[in-house]
């Protein structure tokens, strides 16, 4: 199996908050990831709404070079973007401000 097949599962609040710094919506993000991709390699690559919706919502599984698709558009280390498994699902430092998880507005309104 090729290393860009391997399946990782990416940490989704992280992809969210990280969109959400951005001020992109899902078809932004989308459509940032098709122009890095277009720029880098003269193919215009993508993913579905359906797997980002996935990524963000249920942390699913993807190939490693879908995240490399995901972290190319936030122009980050796709390692950035994999959920910790050590810590059973919970929250990373970087996903916590003052000890807290951080929650956005779309979250907020599913938790209740």
């Amino acid at each position: 199996m090729d290393d860009d097949d391997t399946e990782v599962r990416p940490d989704g609040l992280t992809v969210r908050r990280m969109r959400h710094e951005r001020a992109w919506s899902p078809r932004n993000l989308i459509d940032a990831i098709g122009e890095r991709r277009r720029e880098s390699t003269g193919v215009a690559t993508s993913i579905s709404p359906n797997l980002l919706a996935g990524i963000e919502e249920r942390d699913e599984a993807v190939p490693y070079s879908t995240l490399c698709l995901v972290a190319g558009a936030f122009d980050c280390d796709p390692i950035d973007l994999v959920r910790d498994e050590s810590r059973n699902g919970r929250a990373r430092e970087t996903d916590l401000k003052d000890g807290e998880p951080i929650i956005t507005y779309d979250e907020r309104f599913r938790l209740e």
